[in-house]
């Protein structure tokens, strides 16, 4: 061998031991709303720390963020390495061996933290398969001064008809503004994560025990038939296309009296930045009916066992849904913009209860969440916003569909209802109920 060739490879081999390492890259998919948005503006702690992983984000509406999310990991497209997804999908997609179990988090994590209610609905045998981002129940925000004008005082927890009747009182719709918005955006996690829980406040359960819908019964009829009444009296126009963000977005300009929806938005209409309205924000328990709404609902960061980057991405889950973290935003932003819902450490920080009084209520909801009894009769399933069943992503949505007509005028109640029903015998027959 030639002393030029001896060299030229000795410089090679020293070039290759002085390279760095190539950077391996995350995909993370998730949600467009305000706490996954500020996560993403927030991670520069995380990169400098680790220079060898890049994060490459895919923000989506939550629709489309479900159905995309889904047909990856069922098929093991391998496209996301790091997917936001709810405490509905998790059991059912860990038990079909889709996600990674998250151990060894590290010494400084902290699992037993994490709040009962959320902890068990995003475990299977014992094992967490996804890390709540933040966590939520159902509330209603109120506009404290609108309140006072209609002579009302809001109780601790309301009943449906006190609700009813304050909404009237409230809506002024020369000025624009609107007794009450509620979701009438079609979709399994929009309009019928509302609708589920409401009906199931009515006593109107999905299913029987033999797994036979239940829209034909009285207590559907009286639960659709109050949601669309109230809302063409004293909801704003155009509401059957109204989710989350709408609904959000109308409230933080002064256009809803009462909104009934997520705790997690708490922080966003009482946070002056974004909302015009945040020094006259009251809150309440959701609304009573046969029996209190419940739902309880957890946003979480998952790994799909499709990624060829396990350990990359269970660093940044660890991370992104540690203590630190929530410190973090505590310092940029101040407590009461925290994610919430999820850790018992949080709702002990004096801090946190100072700068948030949404926090009482938060954790009185969330920890009052029964999954396995949403409703006034027993129920084969699992769920108080949705059904634990595999087959209620698109049953879910399809029902949405035909209530949110019935809210755009475009049938009536019992015409959605009879959809409903047809739809979901259809469904649980094809798919084989009762197994």
């Amino acid at each position: 061998m030639s002393m030029m060739l001896r060299g030229l490879m000795g410089a090679c081999a020293m070039t290759a031991l002085a390279a760095p390492a190539l950077a391996e890259t995350l995909t993370i998919a998730t949600v467009n709303n305000g706490d996954m948005i500020r996560m993403q503006k927030m991670t520069k702690p995380f990169t400098d720390a680790n220079p060898d992983i890049q994060l490459e984000w895919v923000t989506l509406e939550e629709n489309v963020l479900r159905q995309r999310v889904t047909t990856d990991i069922a098929t093991k497209g391998g496209q996301y390495d790091i997917v936001t997804v709810g405490n509905y999908e998790v059991p059912i997609w860990a038990k079909q061996g889709w996600l990674t179990p998250l151990e060894d988090m590290g010494e400084d994590y902290d699992a037993a933290d994490i709040l009962p209610p959320i902890a068990e609905g995003l475990s299977l045998d014992g094992k967490l398969y996804a890390a709540p981002f933040y966590g939520e129940s159902a509330m209603i925000m109120y506009r404290t001064d609108l309140m006072e004008k209609a002579g009302l005082e809001m109780p601790e927890r309301p009943t449906w008809d006190f609700v009813y009747d304050a909404a009237r009182k409230m809506t002024d719709k020369s000025a624009e503004v609107y007794g009450i918005c509620l979701r009438g955006k079609a979709g399994w996690g929009e309009n019928m994560a509302f609708l589920t829980s409401m009906g199931a406040s009515y006593g109107a359960p999905w299913f029987d025990m033999e797994w036979k819908p239940q829209f034909s019964g009285e207590a559907w009829k009286k639960a659709l038939t109050d949601y669309v009444a109230i809302m063409n009296e004293a909801g704003p126009p155009g509401a059957s296309s109204n989710g989350f963000n709408e609904n959000l977005a109308l409230f933080q300009t002064g256009k809803c009296g009462m909104w009934i929806d997520a705790t997690v938005a708490a922080s966003f209409v009482s946070n002056p930045k974004d909302s015009t309205v945040a020094d006259k924000v009251g809150y309440a328990l959701a609304p009573e009916g046969e029996k209190p709404q419940m739902w309880l609902w957890a946003w979480t960061l998952a790994i799909p066992s499709s990624t060829d980057a396990p350990d990359a991405a269970k660093k940044f889950v660890a991370w992104a849904t540690s203590k630190a973290y929530t410190e973090q935003v505590a310092a940029a932003e101040g407590w009461a913009n925290v994610p919430p819902g999820t850790r018992t450490s949080l709702y002990e920080n004096p801090a946190y209860l100072e700068a948030a009084p949404f926090a009482k209520p938060t954790l009185d909801s969330i920890m009052s969440a029964d999954l396995a009894n949403p409703t006034t009769v027993e129920v084969p399933y699992i769920g108080t916003q949705w059904v634990g069943i595999p087959e209620f992503q698109a049953l879910g949505t399809a029902v949405g569909q035909q209530f949110s007509a019935a809210l755009a005028g475009q049938a009536s109640v019992e015409q959605a209802l009879q959809m409903a029903q047809q739809i979901a015998e259809r469904e649980m027959a094809r798919a084989g109920y009762p197994k």
